[in-house]
C-alpha cells in the first residue's frame, strides 16, 4: 500500500482510515476461506479462541499506546527500504528453521504470544505482519500450515479494531464540523478499493495455503530483496517515481 501511493503519487497525509478500510476487504476473504475455524473458536474447551485473545493483546497495546508514533511512521515512505529487506531476512529464517523441525507440535499459548509480538512489529509499513507472525510460528518449531492458518486468524480482531478505533475518530471529527473531504475521505474509491481486496485477498489467501506447505521462502526473499534495492535507488540515488 505505501509503496504504491509513492508510486502513483497520491498524498495519503490521511491514509490510515483508507489503508485499513482496505484491510477490511481482506477481511471478509479471511472470514470467507476460515469460516469454519472462526465457528470453531467458539466450541469447547476454546483454546484457539483464547490463544487469538493472547495474540492479539500485544498490537492491541501498540495500537493505543503509540497512535502518533505509526501515523508518523506511515509518513516516512523511505522506510519501506529497511523493511522489505528485514521481511526478507525473516522469511529466509524461516525456511532455515522450517526445515529442522523434524517434531513438530501443537500450537501453545506461549507461540500465541510470541506471535502475537511478531503482528505487532507488522505495524511498520513494508514489515509483511504474515511473513513475520508465520516465521514466529516456524521459530516455536510449529507446522507451516498451522502457523499460517494462526496467522490468518490473527488479523480478524487487530483489523476490527483498528477499524474501529478509525471510525471512531472519524465521528468525533465529523461531529466538530469536519467533512469526509476534509478528512482526505473519498467514498467511492475506499469502497472499489475494499471490494477489490476482499476479491483479490480471497484467491491469494487459497492459493497461499497450498502454496505453503510446499513452496521455499527464499523466491519470497529474493523477490524482497530486488524492491527494496529498487526502493533504495529511488530515496537515495536517483528518483524513479
Amino acid at each position: 500500500l505505501t509503496l504504491f501511493q509513492e508510486i502513483f503519487g497520491l498524498d495519503m497525509s490521511n491514509a490510515m482510515f483508507f489503508n485499513l478500510l482496505v484491510h477490511v476487504g481482506t477481511l471478509v476473504a479471511v472470514c470467507v476461506v476460515f469460516y469454519k475455524d472462526i465457528l470453531g473458536l467458539f466450541k469447547k474447551p476454546y483454546k484457539n479462541l483464547f490463544m487469538l485473545i493472547i495474540a492479539s493483546i500485544p498490537a492491541a497495546i501498540a495500537g493505543l499506546l503509540l497512535d502518533d508514533f505509526i501515523d508518523s511512521v506511515f509518513s516516512s515512505a523511505s522506510i519501506i527500504c529497511f523493511t522489505f529487506l528485514l521481511t526478507a531476512g525473516l522469511l529466509l529464517l524461516a525456511e532455515y528453521l522450517g526445515k529442522k523441525n523434524s517434531e513438530p507440535k501443537p500450537l501453545s499459548y506461549k507461540t500465541a504470544g510470541i506471535m502475537g509480538v511478531g503482528q505487532m512489529l507488522a505495524i511498520l509499513p513494508g514489515l509483511s505482519r504474515s511473513g513475520t507472525t508465520i516465521t514466529a510460528g516456524i521459530l516455536c518449531k510449529h507446522k507451516r500450515e498451522d502457523v499460517a492458518k494462526f496467522s490468518f486468524l490473527m488479523s480478524i480482531p487487530v483489523i476490527l479494531g483498528g477499524a474501529l478505533v478509525e471510525v471512531l475518530k472519524m465521528v468525533k471529527e465529523l461531529s466538530a464540523g469536519a467533512t469526509l473531504t476534509t478528512l482526505g475521505i473519498d467514498v467511492v474509491p475506499t469502497l472499489v478499493a475494499m471490494l477489490c481486496a476482499a476479491l483479490s485477498g480471497y484467491f491469494a489467501i487459497r492459493w497461499m495455503l497450498k502454496l505453503i506447505s510446499k513452496c521455499n521462502f527464499k523466491w519470497f526473499s529474493v523477490y524482497l530483496v530486488v524492491v527494496s534495492l529498487v526502493c533504495i535507488v529511488n530515496y537515495f540515488i536517483v528518483p524513479i517515481w
